[in-house]
């Protein structure tokens, strides 16, 4: 696995709420590049396998969402979740979740998951090609500090769950503060 230092320039496909379009569906279809995203500002990424599924459900998210205040006293501008599901799936997986703080993120095409080099192979499960869990900081689009799980291959047997998750990465956090502060 090849060690990356910034995030990949790619074009999120994601959809907006816009009032002007009226009726019951009233979004619209806007892309947002890397550099939107992560340009000037530091920001918590954690990526899973996909949505609605058991341990991305019932911990990941949830206790991103739980912490969130606490990411953003230690300097966090956002936090984003990014899975390789489409907007659709993400934004009704959202609402299901009550996620009010956590950015969900579509890769609908797995691009930014592939040039992370955290694309795998889940056809075991059915899910066909999806992320890696992993999570990382970045500060101005450069990779600050990553978490990958154990175990990275394709068809992995299990689902480790271990370090990308949010207290890990709050741990890292404050350790970070500490280290600048002193």
């Amino acid at each position: 696995m090849a060690v990356i230092t910034k995030v990949p320039n790619v074009v999120f496909k994601t959809r907006v709420r816009d009032e002007s379009i009226g009726g019951t569906n009233p979004f619209r279809w806007q892309d947002r590049t890397t550099q939107e995203i992560f340009a000037g500002k530091r920001v918590v990424v954690f990526s899973l396998p996909g949505a609605f599924t058991p341990t991305c459900s019932t911990s990941h998210l949830p206790r991103y969402e739980e912490l969130y205040q606490d990411f953003k006293a230690l300097g966090v501008d956002q936090v984003i979740c990014i899975s390789v599901n489409d907007a659709f799936v993400m934004f009704q997986w959202g609402k299901q979740q009550g996620a009010q703080n956590v950015f969900l993120l579509p890769d609908g095409n797995g691009e930014f998951t592939r040039k992370m080099g955290m694309l795998v192979d889940k056809s075991n499960l059915g899910f066909g090609l999806r992320s890696w869990r992993y999570s990382m900081v970045v500060n101005d689009g450069n990779i600050e500090k990553i978490f990958i799980e154990p175990g990275f291959d394709d068809n992995c047997p299990t689902d480790p769950f271990e370090v990308s998750d949010a207290d890990t990465m709050l741990a890292y956090l404050k350790e970070a503060r500490t280290a600048v502060a002193v």
